[in-house]
């Protein structure tokens, strides 16, 4: 338990350093690696969600989520989240339940 802890603790800070190094461009919009960054990162840091069984891709600021997650809750809970970042137009979801 204390070594994922800590596995996901550093984790959490290399996406986070990630995440100040992909900030906003010039135009002031915010680019598809920060964004998948930033939706890591709120993952990574809520109890009701795995963040190793959802995939993260951005393109031109339209997410897509997928993978395998234990419930119709947890995709939703992923959906709200990825949704909440700056500079996410839509967002698509694949995901399949349940995980196996």
């Amino acid at each position: 338990m204390k070594t994922r802890r800590l596995a996901v603790y550093v984790l959490s800070l290399v996406l986070l350093a990630m995440q100040l190094a992909c900030g906003p461009t010039v135009s002031g919009s915010v680019d598809d690696a920060t964004i998948t960054q930033r939706i890591k990162v709120l993952f990574l840091n809520d109890s009701a969600i795995r963040p190793q069984d959802i995939e993260v891709k951005t393109f031109k600021g339209s997410v897509t989520l997928s993978g395998r997650v234990a419930s119709k809750q947890e995709e939703e809970k992923a959906i709200v989240l990825a949704r909440t970042i700056r500079g996410v137009k839509n967002v698509t979801s694949t995901i399949r339940f349940p995980r196996p």
